[in-house]
């Protein structure tokens, strides 16, 4: 083996070990959110916190973690377009009948204070910070030291379907049109609706990390999320009243 050879398998080696931990700690996340049922509003900022300095400790730059000053006013314009995007796209389904039952979410029939609430703040703290920064900003940028973009693009994304799974156990009972489309699978119906959750997730992972690449921001990740996440709930609550 060559001295090169040698020399960028010891650089390898720590940052593969700090990937482990990372994903070890989102374990305990996860379970410490849905299992445990802890106060998301702050262990969102306190796990997202938490990951920020081990991935600082760990030598990754703000560029690496795409919080680079430099790249927020692409990040911002990628955000917005995708925003934009989604906005249609959620507008269109609830004004067909045939798709509108899909925004029946029974977790999100609330007033529309409830739902302006969940939508510019429970969600974007208690959710999107904390999965944002996990795994298109620590995550990736710990996996980009010693995995190919496309590795890194597919790892980030498939285990950001995997952390879908304990919520996902509830999905088909929340909502009207998911638990009509398994209703007739019986008890396989639960198994199901994870699996297609965490299919459906991974996908959606791959879209936000190749946002995050493309732009080299953040921000541009974090906009999708928060258009596919809280604009579902604004149109939900739209779905809701035409429903009524």
């Amino acid at each position: 083996m060559s001295s090169a050879v040698q020399t960028a398998g010891d650089r390898r080696h720590p940052a593969r070990v700090a990937t482990i931990g990372v994903v070890l700690a989102l374990v305990g996340l996860n379970v410490a959110d849905h299992v445990l049922a802890w106060n998301s509003l702050w262990l969102g900022p306190a796990g997202a916190l938490a990951l920020l300095a081990y991935a600082r400790a760990a030598g990754l730059t703000w560029a690496q973690l795409g919080l680079a000053r430099h790249t927020h006013v692409r990040g911002l314009r990628w955000a917005g377009a995708v925003i934009g995007v989604v906005a249609l796209g959620y507008l269109a389904g609830i004004l067909l009948p045939q798709t509108r039952t899909a925004f029946l979410d029974a977790r999100y029939h609330l007033p529309p204070a409830g739902a302006l609430m969940s939508a510019f703040v429970i969600i974007p703290v208690g959710t999107i910070l904390l999965e944002e920064v996990a795994f298109r900003s620590v995550l990736w940028g710990l996996l980009s030291r010693h995995a190919r973009m496309w590795q890194v693009l597919l790892a980030s994304s498939a285990l950001f379907g995997l952390w879908h799974v304990l919520p996902a156990m509830a999905t088909a009972a929340g909502n009207q049109a998911i638990g009509a489309a398994v209703a007739g699978l019986g008890p396989f119906a639960r198994y199901a609706v994870v699996g297609g959750t965490v299919v459906f997730t991974a996908l959606g992972g791959v879209v936000a990390g190749e946002l995050r690449r493309r732009s080299g921001s953040l921000l541009a990740s974090m906009g999708m999320h928060w258009a596919t996440n809280s604009l579902g709930v604004l149109f939900g609550l739209l779905a809701w009243r035409l429903a009524s």
